[in-house]
């Protein structure tokens, strides 16, 4: 090594790393150490990670609005009317079906979204007129 290296070895200065360091100074004890903090470091990053996920499957509805709560009615006689016509009273269920549906297109209409009123529209024509077809025969 020339002179010259040596002088530029004792200008730099070194860093070190809190997660890398010299096994020959550390004990097994500090060596787990680091591996630990290591570990630690890698798990509150999947945390974080996680905890964005997580924050992107909240809900988006409303809650508590008028549209909130006709969802809701709208989806319980949905489902009603399904099970009534399975039990065979299928004026009943028919019935509560295009109600369901009706309430559906409303809040279709105040979310905006074509795909929802579109569906339900579709769904209470056909109901519906089954349902009068029945009663005028």
């Amino acid at each position: 090594m020339s002179p010259r290296d040596t002088d530029l070895q004792s200008d730099v200065t070194y860093i070190s790393d809190p997660y890398v360091t010299s096994p020959a100074r550390n004990s097994r004890a500090g060596q787990l150490a680091v591996e630990l903090a290591a570990e630690k470091k890698r798990l509150q990053d999947e945390l974080r990670e996680l905890q964005a996920e997580n924050d992107d499957l909240k809900s988006t509805t409303p809650v508590g609005t008028k549209d909130w709560y006709v969802k809701w009615v709208a989806t319980a006689l949905s489902v009603s009317g399904i099970f009534l016509m399975s039990a065979g009273l299928v004026m009943q269920g028919q019935i509560a079906y295009v109600i369901s549906a009706v309430g559906w297109l409303f809040v279709g209409m105040q979310w905006g979204d074509r795909a929802i009123m579109i569906g339900s529209s579709i769904s209470a024509t056909a109901v519906l007129m089954d349902l009068v077809r029945s009663l005028t025969t």
